[in-house]
């Protein structure tokens, strides 16, 4: 059977985004996205990380027993968080500071061991590894505008400090919305997470409803009634 790449684009991307579909990986989601540039390495990190597992797991799918299949998809994607955790103290070491513990903690996180049992280990490498980098796409984007919306309300900028990871070209990449803004304490707080999910979560809700609702208006047009033909004995 031929892969659907365009349904695990969608699905990735919107259809059964982790964050907005499935609700995995919250924590992590909720608590570092205070600002921008910690979304986009949070992002970063895990994405790479689900491509890296996916792709793994995928091409040995077929040498795994089922016995100790879930204890080999944890040393795998704990084999990449490492890697990912040495080169982040390597080149972003500040960044790597601020974002703390949830690094070490993307092995025990849902949405990367999820597409490991429920798609890598019964899918070939090719559309595994698309599987991963459309999550981790999707992941990504809802970490950024979360983080934008949060850091936005919260502090009245946009992309401050992004030097943490793109180095110093990015020292003037700092976007000051308002000028002498009192900050919204609320909007960085983990309460202020909870509500800005809310509001995404129910945007999305809202658009595919919208949409469900255009199709089933334009299904009678499209549906071809068949001729009746008169059958006389």
């Amino acid at each position: 059977m031929a892969a659907d790449y365009k349904k695990i684009t969608t699905d990735g991307l919107w259809g059964n985004n982790p964050a907005l579909v499935q609700l995995l990986g919250l924590c992590p989601l909720l608590a570092v996205t205070g600002s921008v540039v910690n979304a986009i390495g949070l992002g970063v990190a895990s994405t790479i990380v689900l491509m890296g597992s996916n792709l793994t797991v995928s091409a040995f799918r077929k040498f795994v027993p089922e016995s100790v299949r879930l204890p080999i998809f944890v040393m795998i994607i704990a084999s990449f968080v490492t890697a990912i955790e040495l080169l982040m103290k390597a080149f972003t070491y500040e960044l790597y500071l601020i974002l703390g513990i949830f690094i070490p903690l993307i092995v025990t996180n849902c949405a990367i061991m999820g597409r490991a049992d429920a798609f890598a280990c019964k899918n070939p490498v090719k559309e595994s590894l698309l599987d991963g980098l459309m999550m981790g796409l999707g992941f990504t984007a809802v970490l950024v505008v979360l983080g934008a919306m949060r850091e936005s309300l919260g502090l009245g900028t946009l992309f401050s400090d992004m030097h943490l990871l793109f180095g110093p070209m990015a020292e003037n990449w700092k976007i000051v919305l308002v000028d002498d803004y009192p900050g919204f304490l609320f909007a960085i707080l983990p309460p202020g997470a909870f509500v800005g999910m809310g509001l995404i979560i129910a945007l999305k809700n809202v658009i595919d409803s919208r949409r469900n609702t255009r199709q089933l208006e334009l299904e009678p047009d499209d549906i071809v009634k068949p001729e009746r033909v008169r059958v006389t004995g």
